[in-house]
C-alpha cells in the first residue's frame, strides 16, 4: 500500500505541475528546441515540464521496484530481530537462561541497532547460568563498538567476583570516558571495596548530579563511606581533616560517630573521642553510642559519671549507661552501687556483658556461688537461653540464748533471775 500511495502522490504532483505551467504559459506557450544528431525536436514548455515529471516518476518507480526485494528482506530481518529480542528478554525474565542467551545473541548479530541491549542481556543470561567464559565471549563480540556499555558490563562481572581492581581497570578505559551514571556508581562501589572509601565519598556529588542512584541509596552510601573513610585514616591529621569535611548532620549518624571515636581512641585522641560521642548523644539519643561511651575507660571519671547520671535521668531504661555507671562504681570499690546498677541493666536486657561484670563483682566479694551462676548466665544469655536466678545473700541471725526452766519444768519469766544450783555431786 505504501508503494501505491507514493506513486499516486507523484502522479498528482506531475499533473499539478503541468496544469500550473499551462496556466502560466497560456498566452505565450513558448517553445523548447532540442537538437540531437541532426534532428530538431520542438515542443511547448508545458509539455516539456510534463514529460520531465513523467520521466522522474517512471525512474522513481523503476528504482522502487528494483530495490523492493532488498527492502523487504531488510524489514523481515529487522522484524525477526525485534521478535527475538522480545522473546529473549521474556525468557530471561522467566529463568530460561539458555534459550534467552541464544535468542539475544542471534538478535545482536542480525541487527546492529539492537546489539548493545541484546548482547548485554545475553551476557546476563550467561552469568545467571554460571558460565562466566560465555559472558566474556559475548562482551568480546563488541570489539571497539559501544565501549562504555562493555566497560560497565565487565565491571559488574568483576564486582560479582569480588575483583574491584579489575572493575576499576575496565571503567578507566579511555574509550569509555566520560562514564555514564551507571558507570560512576560502579566506580564508587569499586573504590569502596578496595579500601579507598574516601575516593568513593568524593564521587557522591557527581552521582547526585547525574541521578545515578535513588536518593535513599545515596544517603545509605554516604553514611557507610563516611564511616569507612574515618576507619581508613592513617594518622590523626587525616582523621581530623576528614571529620571536619563531613556535613554536620552526618557527624551525628551512629556509624560515623562510632567510627570516628574508635579511630580517635586508637590514635590517642581520647578527649576528641569523648567529645564526639557526647555531642552525638546530646543531639540525638542512640543506645549504641551510649553503650560505646560507657564502655570507654578514658577521660576524667568524675566528668564521665556526671554525664552518665544526667543521661540516665533523662533515659532511665538505658542499659548501656547503667553498665557504664556500674563500671565506674566498681573502679571506686563501691560494690553495692555497682551491683544495683548491674541488676537494673540486666532487667533492661543488658545481656552477657552485664552478667560477666556481675560475676566479677561477686568473685571479688568472695561469693563464689553467685559468681559461677553469673558466668553461666552470661553464656546462657549469649545463646538466648533462660537464665538461672541468683542465690539469695546469706542472712546472719542473732544468737539465741538457751531456755532456762525451774525445778518444776516451767520456764522462767524474762527478767527473773534463775535459781542457783544447790545440788552437789
Amino acid at each position: 500500500m505504501s508503494l501505491l500511495r507514493a506513486l499516486l502522490v507523484w502522479i498528482v504532483i506531475a499533473l499539478l505541475g503541468a496544469l500550473a505551467a499551462q496556466l502560466l504559459l497560456a498566452g505565450d506557450p513558448s517553445y523548447v528546441l532540442v537538437h540531437r544528431a541532426g534532428v530538431n525536436y520542438t515542443t511547448t514548455i508545458a509539455n516539456a515540464i510534463a514529460m520531465a515529471l513523467g520521466v522522474m516518476v517512471l525512474f522513481w518507480l523503476l528504482v522502487t521496484l528494483v530495490t523492493l526485494p532488498f527492502r523487504s528482506w531488510g524489514r523481515y530481518r529487522e522484524t525477526r530481530a525485534q521478535s527475538r529480542v522480545g522473546e529473549g528478554l521474556d525468557a530471561l525474565h522467566q529463568g530460561h537462561y539458555t534459550r534467552a542467551e541464544k535468542l539475544l545473541a542471534q538478535s545482536a548479530d542480525e541487527n546492529p541497532h539492537y546489539e548493545p541491549a541484546a548482547r548485554i542481556a545475553a551476557t546476563q543470561a550467561a552469568i545467571a547460568r554460571g558460565d562466566e567464559a560465555a559472558a566474556r565471549a559475548h562482551l568480546d563480540r563488541f570489539g571497539e563498538r559501544h565501549p562504555a556499555t562493555r566497560a560497565i558490563a565487565l565491571a559488574e562481572i568483576a564486582l560479582l567476583d569480588e575483583r574491584p581492581i579489575d572493575a576499576l581497570t575496565a571503567l578507566d578505559a579511555p574509550a569509555a570516558q566520560p562514564l555514564p551514571p551507571r558507570g560512576l556508581a560502579l566506580r564508587a562501589d569499586a573504590w569502596a571495596q578496595t579500601g579507598h572509601a574516601a575516593e568513593a565519598y568524593g564521587l557522591l556529588g557527581a552521582l547526585r548530579k547525574q541521578n545515578a542512584l535513588p536518593e535513599a541509596q545515596l544517603e545509605i552510601r554516604e553514611i557507610r563511606w563516611a564511616a569507612a573513610s574515618l576507619h581508613e585514616a592513617a594518622d590523626a591529621n587525616v582523621l581530623a581533616e576528614r571529620w571536619e569535611a563531613l556535613p554536620k548532620h552526618i557527624r551525628t549518624e551512629t556509624p560515623v560517630v562510632l567510627a570516628y571515636a574508635d579511630r580517635a581512641v586508637a590514635l590517642g585522641w581520647h578527649d576528641a573521642a569523648l567529645k564526639s560521642l557526647e555531642t552525638a548523644l546530646d543531639a540525638r539519643w542512640d543506645e549504641r553510642v551510649a553503650a560505646r561511651y560507657a564502655a570507654l575507660e578514658i577521660g576524667d571519671p568524675a566528668h564521665r559519671q556526671s554525664r552518665m547520671e544526667r543521661w540516665l535521668a533523662a533515659h532511665p531504661a538505658s542499659p548501656g549507661v547503667m553498665l557504664g555507671l556500674a563500671r565506674l562504681h566498681h573502679m571506686q570499690r563501691d560494690w553495692p552501687n555497682s551491683r544495683d546498677y548491674l541488676h537494673r541493666a540486666i532487667d533492661q536486657g543488658a545481656g552477657s556483658d552485664a552478667w560477666v561484670q556481675l560475676g566479677d563483682g561477686y568473685a571479688a566479694a568472695g561469693d563464689e556461688r553467685n559468681a559461677r551462676l553469673c558466668y553461666a548466665n552470661a553464656l546462657r544469655a549469649s545463646r538466648n537461653e533462660p537464665v538461672v536466678p541468683l542465690a539469695p545473700a546469706p542472712v546472719v541471725a542473732d544468737p539465741i540464748e538457751p531456755e532456762i526452766r525451774d525445778p518444776q519444768g516451767l520456764p522462767y519469766v524474762h527478767g527473773d533471775a534463775p535459781p542457783h544450783r544447790t545440788d552437789r555431786l
